[in-house]
């Protein structure tokens, strides 16, 4: 759990993260969670009333700690994906909880952050399409299984077809890969499914998970691809759904390293091309106003 406050103060070191861009989420109570989540399991979790096989399929002990981690980290994507929609873009500085479903927790997940806030996006009308653009390592199972009767959201992930979970889910769309897969073949497959998924789709809104689990290196990955080929990834998807003015909200995903510096500065990744990207644009911006 280190890893998150890793990944804010590498970013304020860098003076990416500043008061000026910052923004901090409340605690999402228990009904707001409940219009997403059975209100059973949502009790259970609050309450700490959650059996033992239940906790084992969660993969994590229950603590307040993880308990206030999980009821923020929801309304955290619904922040980034408000500002995404007002700003064109804005990163998470968590979120990516996956494998969480209606009634249960898995893989280290407890609510699924994406679609809870997909989900009030929705409801309200704020938007009318959102793609879900999944390129952690392992499958979305839960978000497919928990929007497979939702058309408005278009559910997409591209994952090592052989990893976790064993038991996969229908998303709108698998993109299954290798084992040992390398960068440039890795990338082709990444920006040729975006590019087809934003011509078809046409969303309102991208959600972003750029987990970082693809890394050479990762424990838990068993794909090849580098650093750079993650930095790549990320600034290609962005680009891609910029240059079509479509707003894109990223989640960080799942990333596993002993050295959590190391994994607080891969997960940063994402962020710091985003902030380029728009440096970028508005020095761009500026140079045509002159």
């Amino acid at each position: 759990m280190e890893k998150f406050s890793l990944l804010h103060t590498h970013l304020r070191r860098r003076r990416i993260a500043c008061v000026d861009n910052e923004f901090r989420p409340g605690r999402a109570k228990a009904a707001l969670l409940s219009q997403a989540h059975c209100p059973q399991y949502v009790s259970a979790m609050v309450n700490g009333t959650l059996d033992a096989k239940a906790l084992r399929r969660m993969g994590l002990p229950w603590s307040e700690a993880l308990l206030k981690r999980s009821c923020i980290a929801p309304m955290g994507t619904l922040m980034t994906t408000q500002l995404a929609l007002e700003n064109g873009i804005a990163c998470h500085l968590a979120g990516g909880t996956h494998h969480a479903h209606y009634d249960f927790g898995s893989g280290f997940c407890i609510f699924n952050d994406q679609v809870f806030a997909v989900r009030q996006l929705l409801d309200r009308g704020v938007v009318n399409k959102v793609l879900m653009f999944d390129c952690d390592v392992h499958q979305g199972d839960g978000t497919a299984a928990m929007l497979a009767d939702e058309p408005r959201a278009f559910t997409c992930s591209i994952h090592c077809e052989k990893n976790f979970p064993v038991r996969k889910m229908r998303s709108d769309l698998d993109v299954e890969l290798p084992l040992g897969m390398t960068d440039q073949d890795y990338l082709d497959t990444v920006f040729s499914t975006l590019e087809s998924l934003l011509k078809s789709e046409q969303p309102d809104l991208v959600l972003y998970d750029a987990g970082v689990d693809i890394f050479q290196h990762d424990p838990l990955g068993r794909l090849h691809i580098s650093e750079q080929g993650i930095a790549d990834r990320d600034r290609g998807v962005i680009v891609r759904c910029r240059s079509r003015n479509i707003p894109i909200a990223t989640v960080i995903g799942g990333g596993y390293d002993d050295d959590r510096e190391a994994l607080a500065r891969r997960h940063a990744i994402v962020i710091e091309q985003a902030f380029a990207l728009q440096v970028e644009r508005s020095s761009a911006g500026n140079t045509r106003g002159q």
